[in-house]
């Protein structure tokens, strides 16, 4: 998987959704953000590194951590968080097949 280097370094900018998923339901949404180029090409190694990983799973799992980390209590967090830990169980997730990660 090859990342593109953003143009704008020092910008982030995230497009959020107009209506959040309420705790405890599922959904997807879109994110478009901008980040420093060491860190894309830090998150590049280690995709390339770790094959089980994607794009998506590695934001997933950063954003879900820092969140459990800095005190969120929703469970829909933290079982994202922790499906991102451990991807074969399916118990962390509250819509079997959601949230699979390829092998």
């Amino acid at each position: 998987m090859r990342m593109a280097l953003p143009k704008e370094q020092d910008l982030v900018s995230v497009e959020s959704p107009r209506d959040p998923v309420p705790d405890g339901e599922t959904g997807v949404v879109s994110l478009r953000a901008e980040v420093p180029a060491a860190l894309l090409a830090s998150m590049q190694t280690f995709i390339e590194r770790h094959p089980n990983w994607d794009q998506y799973r590695l934001v997933q799992a950063a954003v879900a951590g820092f969140l459990v980390q800095n005190g969120s209590r929703s469970r829909g967090v933290t079982r994202c968080y922790l499906a991102n830990l451990f991807p074969g169980q399916r118990g962390f997730n509250a819509d079997p097949g959601a949230g699979r990660w390829p092998a």
